[in-house]
């Protein structure tokens, strides 16, 4: 099987990078390298701002209506390549491919609502604001973006960030995860297909030193970053000691609140398919159950559940789980449940060891299930990005209430309850950013804004949504009388009344 190289992608083209660092891209369930992707020298960087720089020129004159044009042919491209962007996302990740189809499908939801750019970047103006005074605000594009994205979304992440970015006259440069990248580059190739002119789009790889470079470069004007905390936040400080805006979505530590009046089937499902879907690999994994008053009494269900799910390559269609993205992100999953066992957490179901058979390389973990879970336990403490379910139990849904608002964490977090009463005091009083009630993974639809918060979000501003628009673009606001031609000036006014 041909191993395939991956490009940059500079003013239109792709771009052979002359670095001498390149990483193997392994597929995780069979260690078979399927591409080399290139940390990209800083020259290469400079080169690729510089394309989205001059092309901000022309672009930012486009009409809206022609942007809309574009990106409903993207969207219907994406549509009709999602067999092939969902193939290279399993290749490389090894999520199930209904799960990788899944994930195509969040990310055209984002393409989708940018088709309506026409308006959602309307202005606003008060016609005589005073006499013969009309005020208008405008929405005008800043100018190069940039976006940097983790493993785990390679199409839906990207997706919340370029698009956008695109519609409202940014150029944009996107540097992708160096783990996964095929499908992001297909992705960028439908782009261009669809009619995004050369220099609007471009993509560079690499690691920490390329991430660096572009948080500190002056010609980019905003960051759109999703992945680690640890990460995010030293971006972020870099990007505002640069003067540039900036968005960070970090990491999470979701709770999945379960009451005893819930539809028991369904809510066990949901949470099990929220906690080990995508072998736990999404920042809105609902990671700890919190079983309130007599609901604790579904912990056996909860478990032969967990036991009864099925591991296996990502291409086997009937498999719940796949496989983790790489070795070192195995040892470090099968690390941290071994800190559980030692600090006490009750492990009811262990998924180190696990096998698959005919693929004896696979990153394979199984779903782990801990009980009596505490808030000190590292278990708990940490974002394990893996396939393993806390367990807390509490007596009331204040107790509940409380013990999530004490994380530090608020991506988001979910109620399984048949109480209107009961979802509206939840709502109300819990402080994270994104609910769902009797919903496991609160992701809203695109044309609603991603509003993690707290320790999960640095920035006033999230992807998708209003908030976006704001995100990429800057609001001028304009004052303007017009005389007649006969008109007579009334002297001079030296105070700040328009008159």
């Amino acid at each position: 099987m041909p191993v395939r190289e991956i490009p940059m992608y500079i003013d239109g083209q792709p771009v052979t990078s002359q670095s001498q660092a390149w990483r193997d891209v392994v597929n995780p369930a069979t260690q078979d390298v399927v591409a080399r992707v290139p940390f990209c020298t800083a020259d290469e960087v400079e080169r690729a701002v510089a394309s989205a720089k001059t092309a901000f020129k022309e672009w930012r004159k486009v009409p809206l209506g022609k942007r809309m044009r574009i990106m409903l042919k993207l969207q219907a491209l994406i549509r009709e390549h999602t067999p092939e962007l969902a193939a290279l996302i399993t290749e490389e990740h090894g999520k199930t491919l209904p799960d990788a189809e899944g994930e195509v499908g969040r990310g055209l939801e984002v393409v989708e609502h940018a088709c309506s750019i026409t308006s959602l970047q309307l202005g606003e103006l008060a016609d005589n604001a005073a006499n013969e005074v009309d005020v208008y605000t405008m929405h005008q594009p800043l100018g190069v973006g940039a976006g940097i994205t983790a493993f785990n979304f390679p199409i839906m992440l990207p997706c919340f960030m370029f698009p956008l970015a695109i519609a409202t006259g940014n150029t944009f440069v996107l540097k992708p995860s160096e783990q996964d990248p095929s499908s992001t580059m297909r992705l960028v190739e439908l782009a261009h297909e669809a009619g995004i002119p050369a220099g609007v789009l471009n993509v560079v790889h690499g690691g920490p030193e390329v991430a660096n470079q572009i948080a500190d470069h002056q010609d980019i004007k905003a960051l759109s970053f999703i992945g680690s905390t640890h990460v995010g936040s030293l971006l972020y400080n870099r990007s505002a000691a640069a003067g540039k805006r900036m968005q960070a979505m970090m990491g999470a530590k979701n709770h999945c609140v379960v009451m005893p009046d819930a539809n028991r089937s369904q809510a066990i499902d949901s949470l099990l398919g929220s906690a080990f879907g995508a072998a736990g690999q999404r920042c809105m994994a609902n990671s700890v159950v919190v079983l309130v008053g007599e609901a604790r009494e579904w912990l056996d269900d909860i478990v032969q559940g967990a036991r009864g799910m099925t591991v296996g390559p990502g291409t086997q269609r009937d498999a719940d789980l796949g496989p983790l993205v790489s070795p070192q992100a195995k040892e470090r999953v099968e690390r941290l449940i071994t800190a559980g066992e030692k600090e006490g957490a009750k492990l009811m179901v262990d998924g180190r060891g696990c096998t698959v058979e005919g693929y004896p390389d696979g990153n394979f973990v199984g779903p782990t299930l801990f009980a009596d879970v505490t808030a000190e336990m590292t278990v708990y403490r940490e974002e394990i990005f893996g396939p393993v379910l806390c367990v807390v139990s509490v007596d009331t849904l204040d107790d509940a209430i409380a013990f999530i608002n004490a994380n530090p964490n608020g991506n988001g977090t979910s109620i399984f309850t048949n109480s209107g009463w009961v979802a509206r005091r939840f709502e109300t009083d819990i402080d994270v950013g994104q609910i769902g009630i009797n919903v496991p993974i609160p992701v809203p639809v695109a044309y609603f804004s991603f509003t993690g918060s707290r320790g999960s979000k640095l920035g006033d501003l999230g992807p998708n949504g209003k908030q976006a628009i704001a995100f990429w673009t800057q609001t001028k606001t304009v004052t303007a009388r017009w005389f007649e031609p006969e008109n007579v000036s009334s002297g001079i006014n030296s105070t700040i009344s328009l008159g």
